[in-house]
């Protein structure tokens, strides 16, 4: 038993330097016995966002709308708890991105309310391996569509590296099986899932001759495009990284040394569909491979780090599929790298620079974002603020010029 709770402490000092500050400890955690081996912990965060947009559209009355605006860019609480070595259960709920248009005048509305973001049970099978299963973050792809909210060093992630959410998942989760598990420096996370009917495409029909629709299950039924498959892989060349939750860091700040580089694969056969010049139906392969590297280390005495991140997208959904300017079958380079100035001082200073190239298959064209912001960190990623401006880019439409300030705190 004392071998379990020393390796509790562990996971959670990990935690807590790695991804945030000593100053928090090992967080919210409450022993329900008197080893610390039956435990829960509880983490709350809250993100909140000043946004001035250039480009505003009109309102649906033809109105002109403020260039301003303030919201709530996630509010969330996470618990976990583990009785013994072998069994563990997580639980994730709280809201996304709540403002003055979808709020709800007594808090019952259905948009950007309350709602499980992750809610699975776990078995491990040995020391380094696991199952588990249930509405689950243990995803494929790349490390970015496994990010952690916590700790990101932009803004906010890349979004079409979350290339999933909303067509086959909630939220970047399926409901689903996974293993995962590591081999000395080389970790592995693979997963069996059910896909969304309900999707973002909920109303959508094929155009006959025309581009693909994320509509598989909802048209052709579940037999045939129901389920779909990830992995994603990865090795360590320096420091091995935690596995014990699904969540990757986005910056260590300069507390660990880490270069890994990795693969990943997200497949839902029949998961879009076409029809011919007559009308009738077909199935499409949804098909999305990626690789990745990432670097993180320390820079001399005073506190100094770097962080540099590459990523290769290849997006296939479909014969010339594009919903907004989010998703598209086409490829994605993404590239982002930030450095923690040097200083002896509590609080820390985190310049980056972020930029994507899109190819867009539909258009035959390009989209392209580029941003510069930096982090200012008072309590490392526990408490910070976070300035970055945002400039997008896609294809012929004006560009769109976005500056926002986060103030984000966790416990």
């Amino acid at each position: 038993m004392k071998k379990i709770s020393l390796l509790a402490a562990f996971l959670f000092s990990i935690m807590a330097f790695s991804q945030g500050s000593p100053d928090y400890g090992g967080g919210l955690k409450v022993n329900i016995n008197e080893d610390g081996s039956k435990y829960f912990r509880i983490i709350s965060w809250a993100q909140v966002q000043a946004q001035y947009n250039d480009n505003t559209p009109l309102d649906a009355n033809g109105n002109e709308q403020s260039n301003l605006n303030f919201n709530v860019r996630r509010a969330r609480v996470l618990m976990y708890a583990q009785i013994n070595k072998d069994f563990l259960i997580l639980t994730h709920f709280g809201l996304n991105s709540l403002n003055a248009d979808n709020l709800s005048p007594t808090g019952k509305g259905e948009s950007a309310q309350l709602f499980f973001h992750d809610v699975w049970a776990q078995y491990s099978l040995g020391k380094n391996h696991a199952v588990g299963g249930g509405l689950h973050y243990w995803n494929g792809i790349s490390r970015l569509n496994n990010q952690s909210t916590l700790n990101i060093m932009t803004l906010d992630n890349q979004r079409q590296a979350w290339a999933t959410l909303g067509l086959s998942d909630q939220f970047a989760r399926h409901i689903g099986f996974y293993a995962k598990g590591s081999i000395e420096k080389f970790q592995y996370r693979v997963s069996i899932n059910e896909s969304m009917t309900n999707n973002l495409q909920v109303a959508a029909v094929p155009v006959n001759g025309g581009a693909a629709t994320y509509t598989g299950r909802r048209l052709l039924g579940s037999k045939d495009a129901g389920k779909n498959y990830a992995g994603y892989f990865e090795y360590a060349f320096k420091d091995a990284e935690s596995n014990f939750l699904p969540y990757k860091v986005g910056s260590y700040l300069g507390g660990k040394k880490v270069f890994n580089v990795g693969a990943g694969f997200f497949v839902h056969p029949s998961g879009s569909v076409v029809a011919d010049a007559l009308g009738n139906v077909s199935g499409e392969d949804v098909k999305i491979f990626a690789a990745d590297l990432f670097y993180d280390a320390p820079i001399g005495s005073n506190g100094g780090a770097i962080t540099a991140y590459g990523l290769f997208q290849n997006n296939d959904y479909g014969k010339d599929f594009t919903l907004g300017t989010t998703y598209e079958t086409g490829t994605l380079v993404h590239g982002h790298v930030g450095y923690v100035i040097p200083s002896k001082k509590t609080t820390k200073i985190q310049p980056y620079l972020s930029y994507d190239a899109r190819k867009i298959d539909a258009i035959n064209d390009n989209a392209n974002q580029f941003g510069v912001g930096s982090n200012f960190y008072f309590s490392g990623h526990n408490s910070k603020l976070t300035l970055e401006y945002q400039s997008l880019k896609y294809a012929s439409n004006k560009a769109v010029n976005t500056v926002t300030l986060q103030a984000m705190i966790y416990l």
